[in-house]
């Protein structure tokens, strides 16, 4: 071939050197700018759906002696029923009703079905909820823990 011949073919095009490797660069940056915003944003859903799972456990006494500092934030007590206290409303599933630990005493509101041991004077009444500023304890769920079940049974001789 001739030198003439040689000039008449397109050369193939290719980007210069220094293009291509920004080229790569800036899809690399781009790349690692988009796991860094979803790390941050799942570790951010994380961080507040266990701020919002958790509840402090807390005795009827200890819920008292915090005073302020547990007013609106979730909890749960632990206490048993004073069953004097205990009032329906009209509407049949709005109730109100006090806890104590024997010391303590707390006001408390649920709106929804009673379980069945509720009543029960051996059982220890677990409320989960939100404490006011007017001493009353807003619960979103109670649940009922009979330990007499689980208690051996005295002997008589």
């Amino acid at each position: 071939m001739s030198d003439a011949q040689s000039h008449d073919q397109p050369e193939p095009y290719a980007l210069p050197e220094p293009l291509e490797e920004k080229s790569v660069l800036a899809h690399r940056g781009k790349l690692f700018i988009a796991v860094g915003v979803f790390v941050l944003a799942l570790g951010y859903l994380g961080f507040t759906a266990f701020q919002g799972a958790s509840a402090y456990y807390l005795t009827v006494g200890e819920l008292v002696a915090k005073g302020d500092s547990a007013y609106d934030k979730n909890l749960r007590v632990n206490g048993k029923l004073i069953p004097v206290s205990f009032e329906r409303d009209a509407s049949g599933t709005l109730i109100h009703f006090s806890l104590t630990d024997g010391l303590e005493t707390i006001d408390a509101v649920y709106n929804g079905l009673v379980p069945d041991l509720f009543f029960n004077e051996h059982s220890e009444i677990l409320l989960e909820g939100t404490y006011d500023s007017n001493a009353l304890f807003d619960a979103q769920a109670i649940i009922v823990k009979c330990p007499s079940k689980y208690q051996a049974a005295e002997e008589t001789t």
